[in-house]
């Protein structure tokens, strides 16, 4: 689950034209939704995008998906992959890493959206939401929940406040920042650790609402997945997890044989694996550095077209899987790992633009802050399933003639939609004995 923290400190105000509220934005039209193409954050001197080159294949979309959201989705892994590398390249190999890029990327401009379609970006980021969270499989949740919390002295304006709404369903709650800045905190803390089932906690630090601020924007996302193939509870033993060659601790060590989508890749250097959660629409997927190779030397290769190569390698094949139970969470500032991908305007008071917040203002907002947490917990049952496990600490003999994925060192875990190949979640596991 992970919670992602925009707030507006200082921003303009045209008043767009009023559009009927609808009920179901994922059965709406383009022309039924307040969209409003001032509050879109876009390079001027972006060119539109050319076709494809001769002789180049076309691509094929899934079924029952829209181009552009199909686009968005792309773009996701794109930033995936970068933002990925740019939080690794921060932290020391040694520390785990978690986060959901799919919140990200509201803050951050798409470079496959050509300029005549980002004029309706909130309505296709809106249809991919769709289909994110509205499954038919009822299995697995994938909760996403939305607020927005805003000075109780200013008037939002209108059409911005039916786009929180309708689009994101995030509805405007009035706090008062000005004369109760902790207390706002502690009501929006609270608020995030009920939609979050009490895995996050205190997401905004002491300190990150002050009198000056005007709109907090929260986005949290929940995901419970219990496995289509159960590890037994009675082979989980303790097993060696080396952190680093010379470095290792015992862990709970997880142990099935069964078929799973699996690749061996000796040009990457890397097993991949795929781990389903009941339903088949939402997989895990596990990339292992070979024996000799470090996670740091594939963390600082990959991309998206890596990483999709990998995945449309894998293959049904019997294997025995051995996989620590662990628990990881992460927190950073978003803003600070944006600004170092260049993305600076949005952040600044001198350059930000983002028109149409208060009505009335002729204020310049921009984005004083943002954070990011997001934790995960993956076990026998699946993820965030709770149990109580006896671990006996025996030795465990590898089958003979069998393919073996042994995840007893550092190693990356993805958790991503199948249809259109979209990653809700993205993480380092180097340390599951902390």
């Amino acid at each position: 689950m992970e919670v992602l923290l925009l707030f507006l400190i200082c921003v303009w105000s045209p008043v767009a034209t009023q559009h009927r509220l609808v009920e179901d934005i994922c059965t709406a039209k383009p022309r039924d939704i307040p969209v409003n193409p001032i509050c879109i954050y876009r390079d001027p001197d972006k060119k539109p995008q050319e076709g494809p080159g001769p002789g180049s294949d076309p691509e094929t979309i899934p079924t029952f998906t829209n181009p552009r959201v199909w686009e968005l989705s792309k773009a996701n892994s794109r930033f995936a992959a970068v933002f990925y590398k740019n939080l690794t390249s921060s932290k020391n190999p040694s520390e785990n890493i978690f986060m959901s890029p799919i919140m990200n990327r509201v803050v951050f401009k798409f470079d496959t959206i050509s300029a005549k379609t980002s004029d309706q970006i909130h309505f296709f980021f809106a249809k991919l939401n769709c289909r994110l969270y509205k499954k038919i499989n009822k299995s697995s949740e994938l909760i996403s929940a939305n607020r927005l919390f805003g000075e109780k002295s200013l008037v939002f304006n209108e059409t911005y406040q039916n786009i929180s709404e309708v689009v994101y369903g995030a509805k405007l709650w009035p706090l008062n920042f000005k004369e109760k800045p902790d207390l706002s905190r502690a009501f929006i803390n609270n608020w995030v650790a009920n939609k979050t089932e009490k895995h996050i906690m205190e997401v905004i630090p002491e300190g990150g609402i002050d009198t000056t601020t005007v709109l907090v924007l929260i986005n949290t996302i929940y995901f419970k997945g219990h496995w289509k193939s159960k590890f037994p509870l009675e082979n989980t033993k303790a097993e060696l997890f080396f952190r680093t060659p010379s470095d290792s601790c015992q862990v709970p060590t997880m142990y099935q044989e069964a078929s799973f989508r699996y690749a061996s890749i000796p040009k990457s250097q890397v097993q991949v694996l795929e781990l389903p959660y009941k339903g088949d629409d939402i997989t895990m997927v596990l990339i292992l550095p070979f024996m000799h190779t470090r996670l740091a030397q594939v963390e600082q290769e990959l991309t998206s077209d890596k990483l999709e190569s990998w995945l449309n390698s894998l293959k049904e094949v019997s294997l025995s899987v051995h996989l620590p139970r662990f628990q990881i969470e992460d927190s950073f500032s978003l803003k600070e790992k944006l600004q170092q991908m260049g993305l600076k305007d949005l952040f600044s008071p001198e350059h930000a633009s983002l028109p149409g917040i208060i009505t009335g203002s002729q204020m310049n907002f921009y984005v004083s802050e943002a954070f990011h947490k997001a934790s995960l917990e993956v076990n026998e049952e699946g993820s965030e399933a709770a149990a109580a496990t006896a671990v006996m600490i025996t030795g465990r003999s590898f089958p003979l003639n069998k393919l073996v994925f042994n995840a007893n060192r550092p190693f990356m875990v993805l958790i991503r939609e199948v249809a259109i190949n979209s990653i809700l979640f993205m993480g380092r596991v180097a340390d599951p004995c902390s």
